[in-house]
């Protein structure tokens, strides 16, 4: 067998087992809950992987809390932030599930996340916009039905356990 006809039948095989075409990047959405504690938030997403457009390797974290917890949340809305957890702490959370995502879906998934920084002060609300309220509206963008008239909104977990049931295949 000539070297060229080796050549080209090598190639072939490895064509077909797939081992020349670039492994496909993604990013991993998860969801994480926090069981009620002094810290904060106790719903927040996870993202890591790596895009395709750019191969940027994705790792960030976020939540929605209050600025500064203090009985004034039960009272009304007060100061708002997204913030990023440190990694202890994303340790010492459950996560719910994963769902992966594409490029434009990361995309948008972080469009919401700057909506929720980006929001007139105050903006946070015990009742309407805590980070459940946040985590609700990112698995929406991530493409997973939610029951937005849950009464789950003050319990994270639960919240979560029952996006998780909405969505048969939700790992």
């Amino acid at each position: 067998m000539t070297r060229g006809l080796r050549f080209i039948i090598l190639s072939l095989l490895m064509l077909c087992a797939g081992l020349t075409t670039p492994a496909r990047a993604e990013v991993v959405v998860s969801f994480y809950s926090h069981d009620f504690g002094d810290r904060f938030p106790h719903a927040f997403i996870v993202m890591k992987g790596t895009l395709d457009a750019t191969g940027e390797v994705v790792d960030v974290n976020y939540g929605f809390t209050a600025t500064s917890v203090s009985p004034a949340i039960l009272f009304g809305s007060v100061k708002g932030k997204v913030e990023s957890s440190k990694p202890d702490y994303i340790e010492k959370s459950d996560r719910q599930f994963d769902v992966t995502v594409d490029d434009a879906t990361y995309g948008r998934v972080l469009a919401k996340v700057a909506e929720w920084r980006d929001r007139e002060q105050p903006s946070y609300s015990l009742n309407k916009r805590n980070c459940v309220h946040f985590v609700m509206e990112l698995a929406e963008v991530v493409g997973l039905k939610v029951n937005r008239k849950s009464k789950l909104f003050k319990k994270p977990k639960s919240f979560l356990i029952e996006v998780k049931g909405l969505n048969p295949g939700v790992e």
